[in-house]
């Protein structure tokens, strides 16, 4: 398969789209005479050529008509004129006289609703007739069961014209349907037009290529089995659907410029005995794909991908015997997780669930590779991960169980009540800590030490005291730790040492109580002439080690980790987004709905190679939010997934939307500049959605 492109090369060098038909005439002659055996069209000749000079022409006709000049010379030459002046007919000249066989490319309107207008059901027939010659010849039915099978419906085909039309040799739809998540994973060989079915563009170019040996369709009681073609078969889904065989990513296939091929600047031979896909690559003028190679994919190539399969019979293929594996994967896996695991410690259990996680990932990946076999691996491996996680944590909460809860940790960092439970289990206070999945909390006052020429420092002191009992009253209200205060800001541990399951939702609790506390606070120091401070806050849960990490002279119970200096670096992000309360992605997975989130950006810190999805924390599950708060998160949504796909402008008119509605939304305003920076200047092509922070 060669595919020669409408690019942007072309387009330079001929002119913009749409060209006269006559140049596409000449490419079918150029590409006829250097060998091709099939030319396949992806774009469609749906209208007469805007570039004919016809109308002009006529025009003189009927004017020499009108001045009755009888000139049977100029007569002929009206006539021979308008011959070569029609474009539609010099390309039908060139397909009907061409030596290789030519199939045009028309679409489906799949339903009614995806048309603003009603088409009559003669116009219906009309375009039909227009593909009639390339229906399927044959239809084998396995029984009276198998005929009540119904296909893939269209409303109704948009057709070349007739004058094309009669001339080629056959034709095909090219209408892709990608899946819910957006990827073309299958080509729908059959679609249904009328009381006939159609191949596709591909299939009608592959059908041509061998010769058009017998094509037929066989169905049994469970839907569609696959198409024969020839000595060849292929296997389909129930609904007529190929499971695609990406050969690899774009420009898998030969790239030829038309401007080259019209140019004759292009080895001789180089179309001999291949399909020739006509199309375009040009952008503006080409539909894009997002494939499991890539989220930008030239549609025509994938088109020229299903031509390949079918001439080598290479295809990927989900055998009657996959649900069966599937089912003994998920039985198979569960049960060796569920008996071994309560016998193992958590170490040998988390590389007993690893390995037979990977196992079968090997499994289905030499299948894959070796026999083109298709499997589910999704659901046994979610098996695996529910089962070892359910099993740890039932472990963890039956071991607590058996022995007393920490409750308490000294005077200076948790509440007096879990004092007398911290003691009464000592060896927790030796030096050195242990690896626990934890929440911390930083909170820090924005521009506090800005005012510090305003005020005296007896009374910013005064200020700071009564702030920071404040928000340790709502610290050790959720049964938090208090690890320090440092100028300005404070931090929090929440896990430890009394254990709480529920330590990300009890962080967020504080958060939200602190929130609510400073805004009270406020109201009393206004009263007073005092500055209305406001505060940002990061929450952010993961492995941590946590316990004394001073030295035999000094206890110092604390947190060390990655995660930790992540929370603190999510407070300072506040500051870029403009927003009060910012959670990593670790602890937004553990509040498990419990609370009202944002999802803001995806972003890499500075000094951290892993990027971090970062979430605004808004309320709890039970608060209400105003309608007009609730419309702008929509847009915002939808803005950041049109800002992740490079939609700039989209993304940037929805994040407007949030902004008319919420003038002062940090997140939206950040966002929108983010979009129109990169409408401006587009990030490099391996961009992965992630923004990349400067500073701490």
């Amino acid at each position: 398969v060669v595919m020669a492109l409408i690019d942007e090369k072309s387009l330079d060098t001929e002119g913009r789209w749409p060209w006269p038909r006559s140049k596409i005439a000449t490419l079918v002659d150029i590409l006829s005479q250097d060998g091709a055996k099939v030319i396949g069209f992806d774009i469609g000749f749906l209208e007469p050529d805007e570039n004919s000079q016809l109308g002009f022409i006529d025009q003189f006709g009927q004017r020499v008509n009108s001045l009755d000049i009888k000139n049977r010379k100029l007569a002929d030459f009206i006539d021979e004129s308008k011959k070569n002046a029609d474009n539609d007919l010099a390309l039908a000249k060139a397909i009907k006289n061409s030596s290789a066989t030519v199939v045009l490319g028309y679409f489906f309107h799949m339903n009614e609703a995806a048309l603003d207008y009603r088409i009559e059901q003669q116009e219906i027939d009309q375009q039909l007739q227009g593909i009639n010659v390339s229906k399927y010849p044959l239809i084998i039915y396995e029984d009276q069961e198998a005929a009540a099978m119904p296909f893939i419906r269209a409303y109704a085909p948009e057709s070349n014209l007739e004058i094309l039309t009669e001339s080629a040799d056959s034709s095909g739809y090219f209408n892709v349907f990608p899946a819910q998540d957006g990827v073309v994973r299958r080509m729908p060989l059959i679609i249904q037009g009328g009381e006939d079915i159609f191949p596709p563009l591909a299939l009608s170019c592959a059908w041509q290529y061998l010769d058009r040996p017998q094509l037929m369709v066989k169905v049994d009681r469970y839907g569609i089995e696959g198409i024969q073609i020839g000595e060849g078969f292929i296997p389909t889904d129930e609904n007529g659907q190929l499971l695609i065989n990406y050969l690899g990513p774009q420009k898998t296939f030969p790239h030829i410029s038309i401007s080259d091929i019209l140019s004759g600047k292009f080895n001789k031979g180089t179309f001999k005995d291949k399909v020739v896909l006509v199309g375009a690559t040009a952008e503006g003028i080409y539909d894009l794909r997002s494939t499991p190679f890539s989220p930008v994919y030239p549609g025509m190539e994938i088109h020229a991908t299903v031509i390949d399969n079918i001439l080598t019979q290479n295809f990927l293929s989900k055998p009657n015997w996959s649900t069966t594996y599937d089912q003994l994967a998920i039985i198979i896996l569960g049960a060796l997780i569920g008996i071994a695991l309560p016998r193992m410690s958590a170490l040998k259990g988390l590389f007993l669930a690893a390995g037979l996680f990977t196992l079968h990932i090997f499994i289905a990946r030499w299948l894959f590779v070796n026999l083109n076999v298709w499997l589910n691996i999704v659901y046994p491996l979610l098996v695996v991960a529910i089962t070892y996680t359910a099993l740890t944590l039932y472990h963890y909460v039956t071991e607590e169980r058996e022995r007393k809860k920490i409750k308490g940790a000294f005077q200076h960092y948790v509440a007096p009540i879990v004092i007398e439970e911290m003691l009464k289990d000592p060896e927790r206070l030796q030096l050195g800590g242990e690896e626990k999945v934890l929440t911390v909390l930083f909170c820090d006052l924005a521009g506090f030490t800005g005012y510090s020429e305003r005020f005296s420092p007896h009374e910013m002191i005064s200020m700071l005291s009564e702030y920071f009992e404040k928000m340790t009253e709502h610290i050790f209200a959720q049964q938090g730790t208090l690890k320090e205060y440092v100028g300005d800001e404070l931090m929090a541990i929440f896990g430890a040492p009394l254990e709480q399951a529920d330590h990300a939702q009890r962080a967020c609790a504080a958060a939200l109580a602190m929130r609510d506390g400073l805004q009270a606070l406020r109201s009393e120091w206004a009263k007073v002439g005092r500055p209305a401070l406001t505060a940002r806050t990061g929450v952010n849960s993961g492995p941590m080690l946590i316990g004394n990490l001073g030295s035999r002279y000094r206890f110092a119970y604390g947190a060390l980790g990655d995660q930790v200096n992540l929370g603190s670096r999510l407070e300072g992000l506040n500051k870029t987004y403009g927003t009060e309360i910012l959670l990593g992605e670790n602890t937004a997975d553990l509040l498990a709905g419990s609370f009202l989130l944002r999802e803001v950006d995806l972003v890499r810190v500075k000094g951290r190679k892993q990027p971090v999805c970062i979430y605004e924390l808004l309320g709890n599950s039970e608060a209400s939010l105003p309608k007009e708060k609730e419309e702008s998160l929509s847009h915002f949504a939808a803005g950041l997934e049109a800002y992740r796909q490079q939609f700039w402008q989209e993304g940037l008119d929805l994040f407007k939307q949030s902004l008319t509605l919420l003038p002062e939304d940090g997140p939206s305003r950040v966002m929108a500049e983010r979009c129109q920076l990169y409408q401006e200047a587009p990030p490099p092509e391996e961009w992965d959605g992630v923004f990349v922070m400067t500073t701490k």
